[in-house]
């Protein structure tokens, strides 16, 4: 045999052994990928009661697997005996979701939270309503599974759900509502001791005094016109307050008020304030119950007998004063061309820009419901309308220091006022 023939099939061998060992090599690859050792399973699995519940559930959670895919499944099986044969398929999650971010109210905001799985089992449902023995101890096996492979973890976890008294991821509401009702108490106790407390101005309040002393030195009525909810509103209530203290001031000048309503609950109610009012200021003969009238039930015969009453008495001062809709404008418009001092309130958002251009002095939202606070000087009022000033002021300081925090990535002041 030539030297030449002999390298020939030395390199036909080889090329043939070479050809082996790759088709041994893919084989094998592809039966070790389709194996169950593929899967690998997590290093750890946990089940214990779900906190701040009913009782009602168990949480269970996981690390993550190196072959978490949308293609992989966990599967929890759930069994009342630990030697049972986990038969009864509580959950079945895909490997790439439920982690611990979803409930930051258990783990917090912990970067590593999305490390690990998170899921809850409400036993009842897994048991079709059936009834459980109370603290029942419930035993769970996880599995993951991709096509035909099913892969157990050796661990079983175990938990019984049972019901917490305190929600204690609602500590922070409780103290907050503890240090609001503290200030607002202090403030009240303040306000009886010294019932000159300075409370924040507000220009419609102030100029009471002046329209109605500019309707006395006239001798033209002062007008109060209500808005056209009914006495289950709490602007209405607001007003009916507000109504109160100026009937007060009335009497004491010796002028004349004329109350206009569209309601009649609201007309009686009217009447009977303004009635207590002359009374408490020693007029009761000066009170004259047909200044205290009802109008029109419907919203434009109201206004056209309201513009009519304006435009023939020409009243020296008029108040707009109550939830007010479409006919804000025009009520206001009417008063304006008589030269009437004009004081209008109300909570109405969509009517406000009417009332700023055509009134002198306009009580924005909430400063209608404070108006009976800065009337009546009444201490409960005064210190609670105290306590709520101080209280936006913090708001407005935490706000600030949130947004400065948040910009430098610092966002425990915002989780200490969540509330689960």
């Amino acid at each position: 045999m030539s030297f030449y023939t002999t390298k020939m099939t030395l390199l036909k061998n080889l090329f043939f052994i070479t050809v082996i060992c790759f088709i041994t090599l893919f084989t094998t690859t592809i039966l070790f990928a389709q194996s169950s050792t593929f899967l690998i399973p997590p290093a750890e699995f946990k089940a214990f009661d779900t906190p701040n519940d009913a009782g009602e559930t168990i949480s269970l959670t996981w690390p993550v697997s190196p072959n978490d895919s949308p293609d992989v499944f966990y599967v929890v099986y759930i069994d009342r005996d630990k030697n049972g044969t986990f038969e009864k398929e509580a959950i079945r999650i895909k490997s790439n979701t439920s982690y611990r971010t979803a409930v930051p109210e258990i783990y917090g905001y912990k970067k590593g939270n999305s490390d690990y799985h998170y899921v809850q089992i409400f036993p009842k449902k897994v048991y079709n309503g059936e009834t459980l023995p109370k603290k029942q101890t419930l035993y769970f096996k996880l599995a993951m599974v991709s096509g035909d492979t099913k892969v157990f973890l050796d661990t079983i976890a175990s938990a019984t759900a049972h019901g917490n008294l305190i929600h204690t991821k609602k500590i922070n509401n409780f103290v907050i509502m503890i240090i609001v009702s503290a200030v607002i108490l202090y403030f009240i106790v303040h306000a009886r001791r010294n019932p000159n407390m300075f409370l924040r101005k507000i220009g419609g309040l102030d100029a009471v005094d002046e329209a109605l002393g500019r309707a006395t030195e006239m001798g033209k009525p002062v007008l109060f016109v209500h808005g056209l909810t009914s006495m289950g509103s709490i602007s209405t209530i607001a007003a009916t307050s507000i109504l109160g203290r100026i009937a007060r001031k009335i009497a004491d000048y010796d002028a004349n008020l004329k109350v206009v309503n569209n309601d009649p609950i609201v007309m009686s109610v009217s009447q009977e304030v303004v009635k207590e009012s002359y009374l408490e200021a020693g007029r009761p003969d000066a009170y004259n119950s047909d200044n205290v009238f009802l109008v029109a039930s419907e919203q434009f015969p109201y206004v056209a007998a309201v513009g009519g009453i304006m435009t023939r008495e020409k009243p020296a001062a008029n108040f707009f004063i109550g939830y007010f809709y479409a006919e804000a404008l025009i009520l206001a418009e009417t008063g304006a061309t008589t030269g009437a001092i004009q004081i209008a309130g109300t909570d109405a958002y969509t009517q406000l820009p009417f009332f700023i251009t055509t009134c002198d002095y306009t009580l924005i939202g909430e400063e209608l419901y404070a108006a009976s606070a800065y009337l009546s000087r009444e201490p409960m009022l005064m210190g609670t309308l105290r306590a709520q000033d101080v209280g936006k002021g913090l708001l407005i300081i935490i706000l600030v220091l949130g947004t400065i925090l948040a910009s430098f990535g610092l966002t425990f002041i915002t989780h200490l006022f969540e509330a689960f």
